[in-house]
């Protein structure tokens, strides 16, 4: 564990997620296991409680690959005609380890840059509570409260 007052020089988003290491000191491991996120870092004690890429990481790499696969799909169709047991064993393939390689560097991506850019839970402080600012009471019931 390194000492509470030390300072430290975050590796931009891009490569702590390539590498997959933590997003503030760019040495301890992201990942305890295939996408199960560590506890903490190893190297600096940061606790990684605050990322949550939800299904980000998923659907980006999902579209992305499935985009690149079916356009290179499409274009040996067209081009060359190949016989459908062709597709299925190149095709499907493809799919799996194309978005089983990158999902893990995709979500650490995510976590980075979520630490990088200090993201946190929307707050809507220009609304108000409820019945401030006029945005509570309409019509008959603001009739009854005056």
């Amino acid at each position: 564990m390194a000492d509470a007052n030390q300072t430290y020089d975050p590796p931009l988003p891009i490569i702590s997620g390539l590498t997959c290491r933590c997003p503030r000191c760019g040495k301890g491991k992201l990942f305890s296991g295939f996408l199960k996120m560590a506890p903490s870092c190893e190297a600096c004690g940061l606790d990684f409680s605050f990322a949550d890429p939800a299904d980000g990481p998923a659907f980006f790499v999902m579209t992305a690959i499935g985009m690149i696969v079916i356009a290179v799909f499409t274009w040996v169709e067209v081009v060359y005609h190949p016989p459908i047991w062709f597709h299925m064993v190149t095709v499907f393939p493809a799919l799996i380890i194309g978005c089983l390689g990158t999902l893990r560097p995709v979500k650490a991506w995510l976590v980075a840059s979520q630490f990088f850019h200090k993201a946190e839970e929307a707050r809507f402080s220009s609304l108000g509570g409820h019945g401030e600012g006029g945005f509570g009471l309409r019509g008959k019931a603001r009739d009854r409260a005056a």
